[in-house]
């Protein structure tokens, strides 16, 4: 039976196309995303839709030709709407906000492009992004695809080992960076750390354009660095120009490193058609966004998801995208993204789970909620990692609109799962990240690569061929490619997540497939003893580790960070959630320890180091990570365990 939403006004099943829709993808997929690929601008259509016999396992629109900045840039005004505002900038930590216009986009990257045209860079070139979250990331992304460069974007902060790894895999021409970014109330000067990178790098960049922030001016290398805001203002007193480069539909467009790599990052690599077309359709189909209005993604630049909707699938579209510098909490309060909703007139949020966490933390009951006016909100989308129903009914609750989360990955490009408000919301299901979206037969499977039955936990694995999109490979690495995704399961994409499908086709993700604990023989999901722990009324947040047992190989840990205000004894709140768990789950979970600490370690997109924390408990030597948000949390959960760094 369908666990049915608490949220006003979703629309009930029958109401939806989207089984219809998505028979009609999967009963003939080159039909449909011929018809999805109308809504892109090309300058030569795609001789196929969908080849087979290229690449790795087969490539999306191959013959098309194409300009990503002018399908997210150029037709808009051409068409009239340059006065439409493209990107909102709000930045609560410098106390900047800024309105750009289409028009006002197109002047600022094609200056841009001038800019990096002069300095050498051309189609196919690649150009390293290590940047804050500013407009100009945005423009610097844009004035790439214009040009038919490649760029590859480092979030900004990342230490100088992992910038420098970058820089040698891709081997950029040209390095644009920021002088300094910002981390609520602490600047984090990044000059040093690209001069250090260079340093450790043997791939050279022949010149580096340095955006200079009054926050932390950056001393200029001669003969290697350049002010940006000179640059563009030469530029701009000759007049210069450039003209959009049509690039292959499966020419790259960048190439993006997974973040919590070791040793060699893997690369990411995105085409340029098949993405446009998936993102495109994605913000009406599954987002419900119509043109012109007002989409936030609260993530960053640097990830994944900044990529295709801060940037790219907002611009393409033809909706204005808000980019935001600040925290869910702190900048000034736990009512930072309320304020942002209601001032800039946003229709839809999507972000990470933990940011709500976050704000549920400091503001449990969702008074500062109150101080705004949301009439305008529809919807709340989350994704990054897995969102437990206790969080989704409490922003059902306080913000009285469907509160609706998906699952993708930096692999995938945009959503494998979700509930596509576009098509008519279908009924939520609590711990589900929805149906698959068209394009995606997701499947889950046994060890021996077979198929389960509904409701049996397993391998989710997607069969080929992926979706418009999806990576076609990693960058100039085809075998670690093969090897990392293909060889498991032939014929599949493997995702590395483990979970189920329920008999109404519903994806229930559990965890990634290391987090599967093996408890005296039984395979346990610690995302489900995450579910249960999360229901306990003093938890803000938790997480569940396996710790190795020489009795029952593994059994579970417990992590707990309790609410703002909670007056009741920790101690007694550890016993009243192992008693939730037993009661819940049953003996078999052998769960019995629960540990209270301040805040939980996690990457700077939110997601808990989990694998981390398994090494400090286990005893086992760990490293510090280089996505890591706090490197001090880990000494605190060492700490909390009784434990010294192995």
């Amino acid at each position: 039976m369908i666990q049915k939403s608490g949220a006003a006004g979703a629309p009930a099943a029958n109401a939806s196309s989207y089984f219809s829709i998505r028979e009609r993808a999967m009963r003939n997929p080159e039909e449909f995303w011929k018809e999805a690929a109308q809504g892109i601008d090309w300058m030569r259509r795609p001789a196929k839709i969908f080849d087979a016999s290229a690449g790795v396992y087969g490539r999306w629109f191959e013959g098309g030709r194409l300009n990503a900045c002018y399908n997210a840039v150029d037709r808009h005004v051409e068409r009239g709407r340059g006065s439409q505002p493209a990107i909102i900038y709000d930045s609560p930590v410098t106390g900047a906000k800024r309105v750009i216009s289409y028009n006002g986009l197109l002047a600022e990257v094609t200056l841009l492009a001038a800019v990096l045209h002069d300095l050498g860079v051309g189609k196919g070139d690649r150009v390293v992004i290590y940047m804050p979250m500013v407009p100009e990331a945005a423009f610097a992304m844009l004035a790439c695809a214009r040009l038919g460069a490649i760029h590859s974007v480092v979030f900004g902060g990342f230490s100088a080992r992992e910038l420098a790894t970058r820089i040698a895999d891709v081997k950029p021409k040209v390095v644009l960076a920021a002088s300094c970014g910002i981390e609520g109330a602490r600047i984090v000067p990044y000059k040093p750390l690209l001069d250090d990178a260079l340093e450790m790098s043997e791939a050279k960049p022949g010149a580096c354009v340095i955006l200079q922030r009054p926050q932390a001016e950056a001393k200029l290398c001669k003969g290697r660095d350049h002010d940006w805001a000179t640059l563009v203002d030469r530029a701009r007193a000759a007049g210069k120009s450039v003209d959009c480069v049509a690039v292959d539909a499966t020419a790259p467009l960048y190439v993006l490193y997974t973040s919590g790599t070791t040793g060699k990052p893997k690369g990411v690599v995105r085409d340029t058609g098949g993405y446009l077309v998936a993102l495109n359709w994605s913000m009406k189909g599954l987002y419900g966004i119509r043109p012109g209005e007002v989409f936030w993604t609260a993530s960053d630049v640097g990830w994944v998801v900044g990529h295709s909707y801060i940037v790219y699938a907002p611009l393409v579209y033809g909706a204005t995208s808000v980019l935001y510098e600040g925290k869910p909490v702190s900048t000034p309060d736990a009512g930072a993204f309320w304020r942002v909703i209601s001032e800039h007139g946003v229709k839809a949020l999507f972000t990470a789970p933990t940011a709500l966490r976050a704000i549920r933390k400091e503001d449990p009951e969702g008074k500062l909620i109150a101080k705004y006016d949301l009439k305008d909100f529809r919807t709340l989308f989350l994704a990054g990692e897995r969102a437990d129903p206790e969080t989704i009914q409490w922003a059902e609750k306080v913000l009285k609109v469907p509160v609706i989360d998906h699952w993708w990955q930096t692999e995938t490009g945009w959503a494998i799962a979700g509930n596509p408000v576009g098509l008519g919301q279908l009924p939520v299901k609590y711990g589900s990240t929805g149906v698959p979206m068209p394009g995606y037969d997701v499947q889950i499977l046994d060890e021996a690569g077979k198929q389960v039955p509904a409701g049996t936990m397993g391998s989710v694995a997607i069969k080929l061929p992926l979706a418009p999109g999806c990576l076609p490979d990693l960058w100039r690495d085809e075998a670690r490619f093969r090897s990392s995704y293909l060889e498991d399961f032939p014929g599949y994409y493997r995702t590395g997540d483990a979970g189920f499908i329920d008999a109404d086709g519903y994806i229930f993700v559990m965890g990634r497939t290391d987090d599967i604990i093996n408890v005296a023989g039984h395979r346990l999901s610690t995302g489900g003893m995450e579910e249960v722990i999360a229901m306990h009324p003093a938890v803000a947040e938790c997480a569940v580790i396996g710790v190795k047992d020489a009795i029952k190989g593994e059994i579970p840990c417990g992590f707990i960070v309790l609410k703002s205000g909670v007056s009741q004894s920790p101690i007694d709140i550890e016993k009243e959630v192992v008693a939730l768990v037993r009661e819940k789950i049953g003996p078999v979970a052998a769960f019995k320890t629960v540990v209270t600490v301040g805040r939980l370690p996690k990457t700077r997109s939110g997601k808990i180091l989990r694998g981390t924390m398994k090494k400090i408990a286990d005893d086992e030597a760990w490293t510090m990570p280089a996505t890591i948000e706090d490197a001090t949390v880990l000494d605190e959960v060492a700490d909390a365990l009784g434990k010294t760094r192995g």
